[in-house]
This record gives structure tokens, sequence and C-alpha cells, in this order.
């Protein structure tokens, strides 16, 4: 277990797409870490310590649910085995009162779920806790957040997921994928040269859309905005105009590949095969 105590503002990250998108980066080793601790002010103390615990894949559905405050990322890996690392933080108005809390936080395990409880917040005496959980490359997974971001990396399976603020990062993911959010943005780089799975279908309300698809991608592309413009950077063939939706076979077509905002644009790149 790491921990940091210092002078922090303790406030309710909403991660960006960029902040969760950089917390997925790096699918082989741990990113999550307490080193923004230069957050402070002059009136509460913060605590923040990184916590690791290992589970045995049971062959359900990993369910991980970030609660009020707190983003979820899940990474791919070869091993069998579940890595759970939390970061808990809370503040308080001394260092004593705001250790005293963290350890009061709790990483619930056991059943169907992984979430953390704790004590109630108050204006004065709050905690939160992110998850950044590695899992076995194929499995099935259930995720929500409600002040946080999503991001997904590397892996393959049954995937749902909801968010209400925070933004969504879909990495190299396939299998039966399905989910979205209220407010925050959704940014998908798909791999290969199809979707390997049943289809992707996620949306959201308030955001913009960026997908990268790499060359020789064969798959039935949708796409959609209400309030806001579709870009391709890529030629594609049509029938008629390209307006607020567009549906495409790409390459040979394929498994349905579908990502739609209300309120933001679109934007589609072409990126190259590793």
């Amino acid at each position: 277990m790491y921990r940091f105590v210092g002078r922090v503002v303790f406030v309710i990250a909403l991660l960006s797409v960029a902040g969760i998108s950089a917390l997925a980066q790096n699918s082989k080793t741990g990113s999550l870490n307490c080193n923004d601790s230069n957050r402070y002010n002059n009136r509460l103390v913060g605590n923040c310590e990184i916590r690791e615990q290992t589970l045995a894949p049971n062959g359900g559905t990993i369910a991980v649910d970030g609660r009020q405050n707190g983003g979820v990322s899940v990474k791919g890996w070869d091993q069998n085995q579940i890595l759970v690392r939390s970061r808990v933080q809370a503040s308080a108005s001394n260092a004593s009162e705001a250790e005293a809390l963290a350890r009061q936080v709790r990483i619930e395990t056991a059943g169907s779920k992984i979430f953390a409880s704790g004590p109630d917040n108050r204006e004065d005496y709050q905690w939160y806790v992110s998850f950044e959980i590695f899992v076995p490359r194929r499995s099935d997974l259930s995720l929500e957040a409600h002040n946080g971001g999503i991001s997904i990396s590397d892996v393959t399976g049954k995937i749902d997921f909801s968010v209400v603020n925070g933004g969504v990062v879909l990495r190299k993911v396939g299998g039966a994928v399905k989910g979205g959010a209220t407010n925050g943005g959704i940014v998908i780089d798909l791999a290969g040269d199809h979707w390997d799975g049943e289809s992707l279908d996620v949306r959201t309300t308030n955001g913009g859309i960026v997908m990268s698809i790499p060359e020789n991608y064969s798959a039935r592309l949708e796409t959609g905005t209400v309030n806001g413009s579709i870009s391709v950077d890529f030629p594609v063939t049509v029938q008629g105009r390209i307006n607020k939706e567009l549906a495409v076979n790409l390459g040979s077509g394929g498994a349905m590949v579908k990502a739609m905002t209300t309120n933001g644009g679109v934007r589609i790149k072409r990126t190259t095969n590793d």
C-alpha cells in the first residue's frame, strides 16, 4: 500500500476524455497514483493511498461500480487473475482525521460487484475511490460511474457500461460492447482489420465522438449527431449526402460499429495498423 499525506483541495474529479485517456495509455503497468497531490488549500488536509488486491476469476461478469465519485479503468492482460488497484482519497480538517477517514473506506470485492464503501460524506469530511483493474483479455464486464470517467482497453467480451459525468475511452476492445454517457465525450480506437465479436453500440448525450479506424478495416459503420457536425478524414462511398447521420460499409462490411451523439460533433480518423 502506498500513501501520501498533505494539504489538498478535495474535489470531485470529473475525468475528462483527456484525463481518462491518459489513465488508459499503458495497459501493462499500473498508472493509478497519488502524484496529483499539488491540489491544496488552507482549510482541508488530504490523504491519498493506493491499495492492491488480487482476485481469482469466477467465470462470471466482472462488475465494477464507481459509486458517487470515482473513475473506473479496466485493462486486459495475459494473466489468469484479476488485480484490483484502488486509489483512496480522503480529506478532513487535519491529517489524523483524514487518515482515520481513509481507514474507514473499504474496497468490497466479495459477491458479484467491486465497489467502495465508507462513511457518509460531509462538506469538510469526504472520500472517493478510483479503480484501475487488470483482467484476463477475454472477460465480461459491467461498469458504472457517476462522477468519473470509464476506460476499457484490450478486453473482448460482453461489455456494458454507463457513466453520468465523465468521458469514455474504448481502446482495442471487442465482443458485444454497449453503453452510454450523459455528460462526456467518447474516444474509440479500433484495432485489427475487422470488429472481433458481435457489435459496438455506444452513445453520448452531451459530448463529442472521436473514432480512429485502421486502414483496410471492414465493418458496418453507423454514426450521427443531432446538434453537431460529422467529419471523416478519409474517402467513403455513400448514397446521398453526409448530413447528420452516416451509414456506410467499410471494406467488405461486417459487424456493426455504431457511435451516436446528441449534442456534439463526430470525427472519424484513419490510423495505420501496428
